[in-house]
């Protein structure tokens, strides 16, 4: 199932999140006390799908008031911010090879934000363990999460495999009972990169000087903050015809499609990334490709990318035919993505061959 909202009692203590609340709560009550400190590393795997979670939480949503992404009623005519052809805007999770219907994209909507809200239940028991056992006003509690997710955004339903906003934009939460900011929100970008260098900072250890992250402490603390006024985005996968790279800045939002045409955002005027600006502002990505060549030599990049590919694929393939799998696999990786059905799975025949044989020789 897509999604589902459990309610039976032997089940909802059998789901993997509670359990791992469980055990930091029951850490946090037994651990000794003293000065010694402890870290805890707490990873909970909602909202990712399946998208299962206590009915309680189902319940705080109603399902006629969810609304749809902007650019949903437009399907299948293209909005103008669809991405050029490096994109493959396939679902690596979710209805897989087809479309959803309103009905099930509320109800798929509904039960990612059910599923957020079980996060933040799971979050807040540790907070009140913490609090009960007089630690809440000494422990630094930061929460972050490793990606977003696509809702029928632009048609996709998965995690990542973009670099649009609901795959690259995440939380990060930071509460450290010495720091002046406390309880004020920071309108500043970061990356994930700057919370190791924070860290460091945070609880007064040396850290190397060639981490390419830049510490926030200093922000926290009330200070001007010394990291750059950009951030920069990779994405290498198989969701992507090409190295594709991201340069946020300000207001503007550049990606960079080696061999393919770049798109431009301004997030501040259009947040759902529906109109592409790149043939409208010219002189603002070439500042931003200048920038971006700057950072990171993506050509460079993107010829290392594609040696690795075709060598391991060259490798693989070996291996494959070694054992007399290679057609068969091959069918089933190039039909489709997780819960592929046998219906499904179309078979591999010359011409998708010759299509490889094209790529490797390339």
């Amino acid at each position: 199932d897509y999604w589902k909202a459990v309610e039976d009692p032997a089940e909802l203590a059998l789901l993997g999140d509670t359990r791992a609340t469980d055990r930091v709560v029951e850490f946090l009550h037994e651990r000794e006390t003293g000065d010694r400190p402890f870290f805890i590393g707490f990873g909970l795997s909602k909202p990712h799908s399946p998208l299962v979670a206590p009915k309680k939480f189902f319940e705080l949503y109603d399902l006629e008031d969810i609304k749809l992404p902007v650019d949903f009623a437009t399907r299948p005519v293209v909005p103008e911010g669809f991405p050029p052809a490096a994109i493959r805007t396939i679902n690596a999770d979710l209805f897989i090879e087809r479309d959803a219907s309103v009905d099930e994209a509320r109800s798929m909507i509904r039960a990612y934000l059910a599923c957020t809200s079980y996060v933040d239940w799971n979050v807040g028991r540790v907070l009140e363990a913490l609090e009960a056992e007089g630690l809440l006003d000494s422990t630094l509690v930061v929460l972050w999460s490793d990606h977003g997710y696509q809702l029928g955004e632009k048609g996709k339903w998965s995690k990542a495999g973009s670099l649009w906003e609901q795959g690259v934009r995440v939380p990060v939460i930071i509460h450290d009972p010495n720091a002046a900011g406390n309880g004020r929100a920071s309108p500043r970008i970061v990356e994930l990169l700057d919370l190791y260098p924070t860290f460091m900072d945070m609880t007064g250890l040396d850290k190397p000087d060639n981490l390419e992250g830049h510490s926030l402490w200093p922000e926290m603390r009330g200070e001007p903050s010394t990291r750059p006024d950009w951030v920069l985005s990779e994405y290498h996968d198989s969701a992507c015809n090409a190295t594709t790279l991201m340069l946020r800045t300000g207001d503007w939002k550049y990606i960079k499609y080696v061999g393919y045409p770049p798109q431009l955002f301004n997030l501040a005027q259009d947040p759902d990334e529906i109109h592409n600006l790149a043939d409208a502002r010219p002189e603002v990505v070439a500042e931003l490709d200048a920038k971006l060549k700057g950072i990171v030599d993506y050509d460079e990049v993107d010829a290392r990318v594609t040696a690795y590919d075709k060598r391991a694929f060259r490798r693989w393939r070996m291996e494959e035919r070694s054992a007399s799998t290679y057609e068969e696999n091959m069918a089933r990786i190039y039909s489709g993505w997780d819960r592929l059905t046998d219906d499904l799975v179309q078979p591999w025949t010359k011409e998708d061959e010759a299509k490889v044989v094209a790529w490797l020789n390339a």
